[in-house]
């Protein structure tokens, strides 16, 4: 007979104990609240099976991509939902951000944006850092064997330190883009940059007027002699653009009034007995004490070919032509239509030869297919010149600039310098991407347009101007307004007293006025059946 002893009793121990398994109070009644959590039980948040080391270390790198999948993982799942939302919230920041410079890339440029950049370039490499570590904590790699321990610490390890290499390429960059800026935007001493505001940037400007130059300052040569030049002037409302070229032989221009240069050369440049235009630079920047200071060259120029044009001359841009091959290199070289062979080095090319068609050209070929006299003429170079400034634009784009802007950087600091201040620099970006996709003509007074040794002044101007309307035509009205003068803001207002009007009819006179002492005065034998031309039209873009 089973009989009951004391230990079946209703409050015997057994009794109490499945009281106390199903959560009662041992009183027989059933428990009223929830069941206690693991915290209030005194015990450690709930941890899923036991990770191999192949599994912790996936967890952990996951945890560099999406926040927070490592503590949820490990159970811990407040701070696992905080990290991830805390992680949507940037990404979803960073994308509006974006749209709302998508239309004003140029802020990137600034000065504070900068600075701003490679703050957070810190603050989220250092934020990393510590996300893999904790992560890498939170999954408990002491539950693993020793090897396990030993090989996933190691791995660790390596993806703390490999989540900061993108930040930290980011500051570098940044900081590179900086200085180079700072560099090459530095204002000549004794000059004072114009300041530049916000609201209107190009001081009510229509056109802004960029001189390109080509320097050559090579290793036997003493200073710098600007052997291409080349106008552009953009409209600043379509970007549609004129480039104007110059030929380095162009001879006995005349300076504006206001140039101290003026009373040298009254009767037209004519130094070093053939006065041509690339030892403009060159002399001023010899002769201090004419123009009034040192490094006075690059304003000497700009007077110079604004006053031949009629147009003023905003601002201007060198480059150095062995430091331009190093630019094409870095972009990755240029694709050009090469019309026929162009042999370059020495006076009979025997350094190589540019096959015709069309090519992909390097840094040095590049530079020499723009400046190679060989079975050639300073015209001849400066069509192909033209072309290198049209793939440029055509070709280059922004993804290009950025996979390559250390080398490109590198390239810069060294061949490059301009007046173009820095605070200006995000407003070019803007318009740089209208030029892109706008209409660019080109122009180059050369013979039979031009007879470079006593040129038609008048001509030129005359010639500026209906290439710079027919630019402007596809805008109707509006467009019929303007004159090439209005980058200066009025021709009144940018034009020194008794300098040529280029909205004035042509005197017959003026072209006719001899440029050098003594020269007796005679008909250009040029016609004025030229116009300019787009650079499809001229080089097979």
């Amino acid at each position: 007979m089973r009989g009951g002893g004391p230990a079946d009793d209703a409050g015997g121990p057994r009794e109490g104990q499945r009281a106390g398994r199903r959560g009662g109070s041992g009183d027989g009644t059933e428990p009223t609240g929830p069941p206690p959590t693991a915290a209030a039980r005194g015990e450690g948040p709930r941890f899923g099976p036991p990770l191999t080391t192949a599994s912790l270390i996936g967890w952990t790198a996951l945890s560099a991509v999406l926040p927070g999948a490592a503590h949820l993982r490990a159970g811990r799942r407040r701070t696992g939902i905080a990290l991830l939302a805390t992680f949507g919230v940037v990404l979803v920041a960073l994308v509006v951000l974006v749209l709302r410079l998508k239309d004003n890339a140029g802020v990137a440029l600034r000065g504070s944006t900068m600075t701003a950049v490679m703050a957070g370039a810190a603050l989220c490499a250092l934020a990393w850092f510590a996300l893999v570590l904790l992560s890498f904590v939170a999954l408990r790699p002491q539950r693993l064997t020793q090897t396990g321990q030993v090989v996933s610490g190691i791995v660790a390890g390596v993806l703390c330190v490999a989540v900061m290499a993108p930040f930290a390429f980011t500051a570098n960059t940044i900081r590179t883009a900086s200085q180079l800026l700072d560099d090459v935007t530095a204002p000549v001493e004794g000059s004072t940059p114009v300041p530049v505001r916000a609201e209107d940037p190009w001081n009510g400007r229509t056109r802004v007027n960029f001189l390109l130059i080509g320097g050559d300052a090579a290793g036997n040569r003493v200073g710098v002699r600007t052997d291409s030049m080349t106008v552009a002037s953009v409209n600043v409302a379509t970007g549609n653009t004129v480039l104007f070229s110059l030929p380095r032989n162009l001879q006995y221009v005349r300076f504006s009034p206001s140039s101290p240069l003026r009373k040298v050369f009254p009767n037209g440049f004519n130094a070093e007995g053939q006065g041509l235009l690339n030892s403009v630079w060159y002399y001023a920047d010899n002769n201090p004490q004419v123009m009034g200071g040192k490094n006075r060259g690059a304003l000497a120029l700009k007077d110079a070919i604004g006053y031949t044009l009629g147009l003023h001359i905003d601002y201007y841009a060198m480059v150095d032509m062995y430091g331009f091959a190093a630019l094409i290199d870095a972009v990755g070289g240029l694709k050009i239509r090469v019309e026929q062979d162009v042999r370059w080095g020495g006076k009979f090319g025997t350094a190589g030869t540019i096959k015709a068609g069309y090519r992909t050209l390097n840094g040095e070929e590049v530079l020499w297919y723009g400046r190679s006299r060989v079975d050639s003429d300073d015209f001849s170079r400066m069509a192909r010149q033209r072309c290198v400034i049209g793939a440029l634009a055509q070709q280059v784009t922004p993804a290009t600039v950025l996979a390559n802007f250390n080398k490109i950087a590198t390239a810069a600091r060294h061949m490059f310098r301009t007046d173009i201040p820095r605070d200006l620099l995000e407003h070019l970006v803007p318009l740089g991407m209208k030029v892109r996709s706008a209409k660019i003509t080109s122009l180059q007074f050369v013979p039979p347009l031009i007879y470079t040794g006593n040129p038609d002044w008048a001509k030129i101007r005359q010639l500026t101007r209906e290439a710079i309307r027919d630019s402007m035509s596809d805008r109707g009205a509006v467009a019929a307004t303007a004159s090439p003068m209005t980058s200066a803001g009025s021709a009144a207002s940018a034009t020194p007293s008794g300098s040529p009007s280029p909205s004035a009819s042509p005197s017959p006179s003026a072209s006719r006025t001899p440029v050098v002492a003594g020269a007796s005065p005679h008909k250009t034998p040029t016609t004025n059946d030229k116009a300019a031309k787009s650079l499809s039209e001229l080089c097979g873009f």
